[in-house]
């Protein structure tokens, strides 16, 4: 769905940046801070079609406001701090030709939810709830889960422009999108001409991790391994360990979610982390979702016949893998 596709991006980029303005505040490297002041400002305009201003290019370190919009009558602070001190700091400065504007404040890295339930002192009777008046990377997520498509998109178009970063290929070339690229040429519609050969009970393995939902899946797919062996005996012959380190890939993903989700959901987990993987490298030439997940499930399967994933029946015996 693209927009668990869109949501995911935003709510990357937006935590990175919180990240980077926190790490690099402790370093008193404030750069991105001032940064950070116009990138909120053309971000909310986009938001809520504010049409919010730099103040500080108009008026050099204006008293406890950073942004304001003449024309729905706001004015907002932006922060890397996140107190009740700080926020109160900002309502009492002379303020008083700005009655009748709106406060609004932005805590652009620390999550402000311990403030939503405050009372402020706020001398210049400016409008302000602090319920819906201080804005946090967690609440700007949650009205941005509750957009549109279509806005979402937009959104992640100018996040894509503002929090542009240049990727090293050396380090996100993937194997995985190699061979994912050739799977993708193949016709997965025509069953073997022979029957697979499987060198152990695949619905007891099935039945001792409890997969019901993800059992269609591997029943379906499970009839491929032979077909997907010679595909990584071919693709071997690029170079060493390029289908183990695919499997080990995907066997890394099942390791990370580990016990706390059920057995369906772990399964479906990974064939999403490792689509989002898939899709973030630099060697990933877009293709349609649908094929995308066809793919990656049939390499999911694969690698849950060889037991890459999900504890083998006490007692089986292992399927040889790479």
């Amino acid at each position: 769905m693209n927009r668990v596709k869109y949501f995911s991006f935003i709510e990357e980029k937006l935590n990175f940046l919180a990240y980077r303005i926190e790490v690099c505040g402790k370093l008193n490297l404030l750069d991105i801070h001032l940064h950070s002041e116009d990138f909120y400002q053309n971000f909310f305009n986009l938001l809520f079609d504010w049409k919010l201003e730099n103040l500080n290019k108009i008026q050099h370190n204006a008293p406890g406001i950073d942004l304001i919009d003449t024309t729905n009558k706001l004015i907002v602070q932006v922060s890397a701090t996140a107190t009740k001190q700080k926020v109160e700091a900002a309502l009492s400065k002379n303020l008083l030709k700005y009655k009748g504007y709106a406060f609004k404040f932005i805590s652009i890295s620390k999550d402000a939810k311990k403030l939503h339930s405050q009372n402020f002192k706020n001398p210049n009777n400016l409008l302000f709830d602090s319920k819906v008046d201080i804005f946090d990377i967690p609440s700007l997520l949650n009205i941005i889960r509750g957009m549109g498509v279509d806005k979402q998109l937009i959104i992640c178009d100018f996040l894509k422009k503002e929090l542009k970063s240049e990727p090293d290929p050396d380090k996100i070339v993937s194997n995985l999108t190699k061979i994912i690229q050739i799977l993708s040429k193949e016709d997965w519609s025509q069953k073997p001409s022979k029957p697979e050969i499987i060198p152990y009970d695949i619905p007891a393995k099935i039945s001792f991790n409890q997969l019901d939902k993800a059992k269609d899946i591997i029943e379906d797919y499970k009839i491929h391994y032979c077909r997907i062996d010679k595909i990584y005996s071919d693709f071997d012959k690029q170079g060493v360990n390029k289908s183990l380190s695919i499997l080990d890939g995907i066997r890394t993903e099942y390791m990370a979610i580990g016990a706390e989700s059920s057995p369906d959901q772990c399964f479906f987990s990974i064939v999403k982390k490792v689509a989002d993987k898939i899709r973030a490298s630099a060697n990933y030439r877009p293709m349609a979702d649908e094929e995308l997940l066809l793919c990656v499930q049939i390499l999911v399967v694969d690698a849950f016949v060889r037991c890459k994933i999900f504890k083998k029946p006490m007692g089986k015996e292992n399927v040889s893998s790479r």
